[in-house]
């Protein structure tokens, strides 16, 4: 059934405010729970953030106080909505079981994106980043077994598999080219834009995750580990951001943030396996639906423009938390030798890629070759979870 956001009114704003007893949601059970609501979770607390500091800097570059009041109203909402969200997981998980779990999001929900999405460009764009997502969950996953003697299986139950994908060391690029070309926002799919925002959306909150939880640990191998694959996350989000036409007015980002959260919260709510937090999308959905009213009045005031323009007139096909095993296995068979150059893809290590190579390695195996090297002295082996056959890439050392 098609679902147009702009036809539907939701909760009054001055409703929206919820106490502290509303705000103390019951965490999922880590033990019990479909991954993939887990999964839901960090990429809506992703989106939320996204929200907030977006609307801060929105703030902080208008004159006009009544739109500061507004977007203060609407933004502590959003504040409450992340905290209800955010607090669903559990605190009994581990942060490197969250750590997993939010490579877990960056595979599936990047791999999906890419299958979905119609511009050619930002596709490859998409399957370029899947790629070194899900070496990071590979390199999580065996110091995981290294340092708390568990199995990431556990925590992906199956639904990702874990092997190596273009490695790590690899992922390191000069600034320059982590720079892509951006969509046409007055040509470009409506969906693309609502793509775009979203890996920005998850792969910038990972990137935060990792600069705050990094040094927590005692065990110098998993400091350097986050620390190495925390500074890959700054390349992806300078990729992703990239994408996004920077022609496009304040306003009309505004009412993007806003239509793209509608579209995830009713996404989730669709499909979502566990009653009490299929009614929390609910709840939120109702809420956006408001603040995307709310934008929409400030875009028509302030640009003068009507927001259908930009907006797709219906949302679009659910997006969905799936398997991607046997895309990622093609992907991984085709395009595991790619690095950028500019704002394209190449297959040489040309000479930039070199120089930047020597200087963060600096004649040294990385935290992420070196973690590899532990493990198989503990363990005499690495740490796989290999669902659907040998790796594509036959000729993939052993220790990659």
């Amino acid at each position: 059934m098609s679902f147009n956001p702009l036809e539907h009114r939701g909760i009054p704003l001055d409703r929206q405010i919820r106490s502290w007893r509303e705000l103390n949601v019951e965490p999922i059970d880590p033990d019990h729970c479909d991954p993939y609501t887990r999964c839901r979770v960090i990429t809506m607390n992703g989106i939320e953030v996204e929200a907030i500091m977006f609307s801060h800097q929105l703030a902080r570059h208008t004159k006009d106080p009544e739109v500061k009041r507004q977007l203060a109203r609407t933004r502590y909402v959003e504040a409450q909505q992340q905290k209800a969200v955010n607090w669903l997981l559990p605190g009994v998980s581990s942060v490197l079981e969250t750590t997993i779990a939010y490579e877990q999001v960056a595979v599936d929900l990047t791999a999906w994106v890419a299958r979905m999405e119609p511009d050619p460009y930002l596709k490859q764009a998409y399957q370029f980043g899947v790629l070194e997502d899900f070496d990071h969950l590979y390199r999580y996953a065996n110091l995981y077994e290294m340092i708390e003697h568990r199995k990431a299986e556990a925590i992906v139950d199956g639904l990702t598999e874990v092997m190596p994908g273009r490695p790590t060391r690899l992922h390191h690029r000069n600034p320059v080219d982590n720079v892509r070309d951006p969509y046409d926002r007055t040509r470009t799919d409506p969906l693309s834009k609502l793509h775009a925002l979203t890996i920005l959306s998850a792969e910038q909150q990972t990137m935060n995750f990792y600069m705050n939880t990094g040094p927590t640990y005692m065990e110098p191998i998993a400091r350097q580990l986050y620390q190495e694959i925390g500074l890959i996350e700054e390349e992806h989000v300078t990729h992703y951001e990239s994408l996004v036409d920077p022609g496009e007015t304040w306003w009309e980002q505004l009412v993007n943030h806003e239509y793209n959260e509608c579209y995830l919260y009713y996404s989730f709510m669709e499909q979502e396996s566990d009653p009490k937090v299929k009614a929390l999308w609910e709840l939120h959905l109702n809420m956006e639906l408001e603040h995307l009213h709310i934008a929409c009045d400030l875009m028509r005031r302030h640009d003068n423009r009507d927001p259908a323009e930009v907006l797709a007139p219906e949302l679009p096909n659910v997006l969905t938390f799936e398997p991607n095993k046997g895309y990622l296995r093609e992907l991984l068979a085709t395009q595991i030798d790619l690095t950028t150059l500019g704002a394209g893809y190449v297959r040489e290590a040309h000479e930039r890629f070199e120089e930047m190579q020597a200087q963060i390695h600096g004649g040294e195996a990385p935290p992420s070759d070196r973690v590899m090297d532990q493990h198989q002295e503990v363990f005499g082996r690495q740490y796989r979870l290999e669902t659907e056959g040998e790796h594509p890439v036959a000729a993939l050392p052993e220790n990659q």
